[in-house]
């Protein structure tokens, strides 16, 4: 059923309609949040994007409830690394490259551990997974043509990593007429100042990519759908 929601947003309210809206979890995967992994091996306090995990996992349930389609994505690349251009695959540290062996199998690789999603946000069985190898959701990847075969218009947009992979997809919806949602807590990056920044291009001159919301107030406009609970500010 198409329910009509307003959401509390910066710089204003954005009204929703469930029929036309998704929820996007990008990039939640194993290699960048676990200890031991790709991120943490950069020099990164993995513990920042951990703390996306639960209210994002408040937000995932109450999307299902809701109705909304979910889509998740993962980056990463073919076993031979064919897709992964050498702009990208000389970066980082050596033996800490993509392809490399890493604590949970080859770095960003596809079919290996670490590139899988974390357990608490595992993709139900029917929802979309996205596998992409740029950092953009929308680069070399079906992701548009699954959206439009649904009628989405509007992206509740959560993930990591803020500055990077969400923001180019935001950037990339936007250029495609997308309306895009981006939920504060429900992103993360492992610096402060990019988290801060981020989000702030987003909402900037009356909402240059979009609103900037969170959990507890697109959670407290599902309420009518949902028995999720909005959690405490």
């Amino acid at each position: 059923m198409r329910t009509t929601l307003t959401v509390p947003a910066d710089p204003a309210p954005v009204v929703l309609d469930t029929g036309s809206t998704a929820l996007l979890v990008i990039d939640m995967q194993r290699d960048f949040l676990l200890p031991g992994g790709f991120g943490e091996s950069l020099g990164n306090d993995v513990g920042r994007l951990q703390q996306v995990v639960p209210p994002l996992r408040r937000v995932l349930a109450a999307c299902r409830e809701a109705g909304l389609l979910v889509v998740h994505t993962r980056e990463g690349h073919l076993p031979d690394l064919s897709d992964c251009p050498p702009a990208k695959l000389g970066r980082g540290a050596p033996s800490s490259r993509i392809g490399d062996p890493g604590r949970y199998g080859r770095i960003l690789v596809r079919g290996e551990y670490g590139h899988d999603i974390v357990d608490e946000l595992a993709p139900l069985p029917g929802e979309p997974v996205v596998d992409k190898p740029g950092k953009g959701a929308f680069y070399a990847t079906d992701l548009e043509d699954r959206l439009r075969a649904t009628g989405v218009r509007t992206l509740l947009v959560t993930g990591v990593t803020t500055e990077v992979c969400v923001h180019t997809t935001v950037r990339e919806a936007n250029d495609r007429g997308y309306e895009c949602v981006v939920l504060g807590d429900c992103v993360g990056s492992y610096d402060p100042e990019f988290q801060r920044v981020g989000l702030a291009m987003v909402s900037a001159q009356g909402g240059l990519f979009g609103w900037v919301s969170d959990s507890a107030a697109l959670l407290g406009a599902l309420a009518p759908l949902t028995t999720t609970t909005a959690p405490t500010p």
